[in-house]
Parts: structure tokens; C-alpha cells; sequence
């Protein structure tokens, strides 16, 4: 008789990507099989609260049944067409996401990188066509300490050295200034400034928050000066920070947002730059395009996501765990916590560095089964799925207290 398969132990799969795999990722030791919810299991069956939601990715959770239930019956129908074709969903999908943003047009695309590059290309032919800029002079002012992506033009204005160093050269036509500083901001913009580009939230530098006002100033500031605002709410985006929008929280409304991550609800790359008429109207047929952006599996199920959020359930549950969360932090501070940023259901959190790495604290919670990610140096994030119940939040941030206060 034939003996039966061995079954794949986590080591195994580990070890078998290491060769075929470029090593562009350090992933946490843990293989995930199978997920629900806010839980993950890996192949051995272990299971792990996650408390990252892909980046805020799955801010709906895994496999959320609504979005699920609208990917299998448009698998049943009709997959992609390309854009040399219109198909049934794209409408509804644009629709609905214009007035899910208070915005007016929609241009599909599949990741946030895409959404960004968009957007660059965009702002310069709104300003060289409507503002008047001369050509190839247009200019965009970005944040320090920003991430947008990772393709060549977006690595060009990052100010990380890990993202930029044996890439270049580098694009040119952007001006960096500090983030949350107006003045800089100010001094920087001049008459062939095209947009200003900035994320509402710094994600990846530590989920760190301007001050109030600061977005309202932005938008004053580009609207005396004639240029575009443009939000990146990939990951600040659709119900993360306890509003349908990040720049909801000031009550501001940019000429450009910018969406992805939670848009595809964690079936498919779904992204989208949402704009008024006259910006996005610049664009001309085969001036700019992608084979699967609108594809009408995407569009079902971003149309799926529009639906949730329209509700208001998901922004409410992130305002009102967002107080546990926050709270839940505030009594680490000085128990192994330096300090903490968080708006909603989404926090960096600075570790003390004599308790350990960002990366060792990140292994630690995995050993407690709850799944995070390190950024710079000794800070954590933590960005659980929406969905996330008050029990599972205060389980996770015992495990944190844990990890932080007992010896390991």
C-alpha cells in the first residue's frame, strides 16, 4: 500500500518558499490556512485573533458573508471584460462609491499603488490643462515619512531610505515638507504646484495624527494657491478611524480621494482615485487605463463594501471600540507602552525598547495567538477588523499587557 501524504507542517511550507520566493517580505512564522471573522487558523490548527486585517485590507473581517455571497454569484456570471467593453456592474459600483464620498466621478483601478500613480498623472494634466502650469514644470508636495506605495515615481518622494536605496534614479517634480507643519507646507507651494498629496493618517510611519485643523488648513492652503488636495485614504479609508473617511473627522472634503485595501473587502485588489467632474474629466480615452480596473468581479464586490459602509454600522463600531482600545492602552502607558496613537480602531503603539523590538513583541503576541505587525524600530499597529467583538479587543490587549509585563 502506498503510504498516505504527510501533511505539510508550517515549518515545511516556510522552508519550501524560501528558494522559490524573492525575499521581499520578513513574514511572522505563522501559515495561515483557513480564516473567519477576526480569526485565522494555521495549518496545524492553531487559531489566532488578527489584529492587523491585512493592512485594513479585511476591515470586514474574513470572508464576510455579504461580500462573499456577491463574489460567488458574480463568479457565476461574468468575470472580466477589460475596459474595450462596458459591463453591468461598473455603473452601480461608481455610483455608489461618488456618493458614499461626496465626490462626483470614479476611476477603477486594482491597487493603491495604481490609485497614487493615478492620481500623479491626473494632477499634472489638471495642471497643465485647467491651472496653466507650462509643460513638464508641474510640481506636488508631499509629506516626510509618507508611504504610498512602492513602484518607482511613488519611492522617488518617500524620504525611507530601506524603500528608495539601489532604485533609482528617481522621478522628478516633488517638493517634501514635513508632515503637520502648515508653514512648511505654505512655503513650499508656488504657482506650478499641481496638488498636494498626503494621507490623512500616516499609516506606516506609526498611525501617526496631525493636529486638528491641520487637514482644514491643508485644504484652505490649496484652495488660495489653486491646487489640488489630494487624500490618501488607502488604509485611513472606509470605516477604519470611526468615520467613512478620515478627512471626515474635520469636516473636510479633498478634490481627490484616493481608496483601496478595504474597497475590495478582502476578496479582490480593488482601488479607485474619486474625484470632482473637472479633475478627473481631464482625462481622454487612452490617456491612462489598466486590463482589470472595473472588472465586473471587482465592481460586484466593491459595490458589496459600499453597501456595508452605507449603513453606518462599521464607522459606529469603530468609534465605539475605538474608546475601548484607546482605553485599554492608556493603562499600559508606563507598563511597557510609551506612548500611543489611535484614532478608532486603529493605534501605534511605542513599545519600550528595553522590553524588546517592535518585530520580538510582534513574535511574542503570536506565541499568545494575536496576530500584529511591527513598523520602525520598537512600534507596533494594530488594526483588528471592524467586526471585531468588545471581548475579542480586551482578550488581545490582555495578551499585550501580558507580553509586556511577565517575563519571557
Amino acid at each position: 500500500m502506498t503510504a498516505p501524504a504527510r501533511t505539510r507542517t508550517s515549518d515545511d511550507v516556510i522552508r519550501a518558499e524560501a528558494p522559490v520566493l524573492a525575499h521581499n517580505y520578513h513574514p511572522l512564522p505563522v501559515v495561515v490556512a483557513r480564516a473567519e471573522g477576526t480569526w485565522v487558523e494555521d495549518v496545524e490548527g492553531r487559531r489566532y485573533l488578527d489584529m492587523l486585517a491585512g493592512y485594513s485590507a479585511l476591515n470586514f473581517g474574513h470572508r464576510h458573508p455579504a461580500l462573499v455571497e456577491a463574489a460567488h454569484r458574480q463568479l457565476d456570471r461574468l468575470t472580466l471584460t477589460s475596459r474595450a467593453f462596458h459591463n453591468d456592474q461598473l455603473a452601480r459600483f461608481a455610483e455608489s462609491l461618488a456618493a458614499l464620498t461626496g465626490q462626483d466621478m470614479v476611476l477603477p483601478m486594482n491597487t493603491g499603488a495604481e490609485a497614487v500613480e493615478s492620481a500623479i498623472k491626473v494632477a499634472r494634466k489638471w495642471a497643465y490643462e485647467v491651472k496653466g502650469v507650462p509643460a513638464d514644470r508641474a510640481t506636488i508636495v508631499v509629506a516626510a515619512d509618507n508611504f504610498h506605495g512602492r513602484t518607482t515615481t511613488i519611492v522617488s518622494f518617500s524620504t525611507d531610505e530601506s524603500a528608495r536605496a539601489g532604485f533609482g534614479p528617481f522621478t522628478p517634480g516633488f517638493r517634501v515638507v514635513p508632515y503637520n507643519d502648515l508653514a512648511a507646507l505654505e512655503a513650499a507651494v508656488d504657482e506650478t504646484t499641481a496638488a498636494v498629496l498626503i494621507e490623512p493618517i500616516q499609516g506606516e510611519a506609526g498611525v501617526v495624527i496631525p493636529d486638528d485643523g491641520y487637514l482644514a488648513g491643508v485644504r484652505e492652503l490649496t484652495r488660495r494657491a489653486g491646487c489640488l488636495f489630494v487624500a490618501d485614504e488607502i488604509q485611513s479609508g472606509l470605516g477604519r478611524t470611526g468615520s467613512t473617511l478620515a478627512v471626515d473627522h474635520e469636516g473636510v472634503v479633498p478634490d481627490m480621494v484616493l481608496l483601496g485595501k478595504a474597497l475590495g473587502g478582502g476578496i479582490v485588489p480593488v482601488s479607485a482615485v474619486v474625484a470632482r467632474r473637472d479633475v478627473l474629466g481631464v482625462l481622454r480615452p487612452g490617456e491612462h487605463g489598466s486590463t482589470f480596473g472595473g472588472n465586473p468581479l471587482s465592481a460586484a464586490v466593491g459595490s458589496a463594501v459600499v453597501e456595508l459602509l452605507e449603513t453606518g454600522e462599521f464607522q459606529r463600531r469603530a468609534a465605539e471600540l475605538g474608546v475601548v482600545l484607546r482605553g485599554g492602552l492608556q493603562a499600559l502607558v508606563g507598563r511597557g507602552v510609551l506612548g500611543f496613537r489611535s484614532r478608532g480602531l486603529w493605534a501605534g503603539v511605542d513599545i519600550d525598547p528595553a522590553i524588546g523590538t517592535g518585530r520580538e513583541i510582534s513574535e511574542r503576541l503570536m506565541r499568545e495567538g494575536v496576530l500584529v505587525k511591527d513598523t520602525h524600530g520598537s512600534t507596533i499597529r494594530l488594526a483588528p477588523p471592524l467586526t471585531i467583538t468588545g471581548e475579542e479587543l480586551r482578550s488581545a490587549l490582555g495578551s499585550l499587557e501580558k507580553v509586556l509585563t511577565q517575563e519571557v
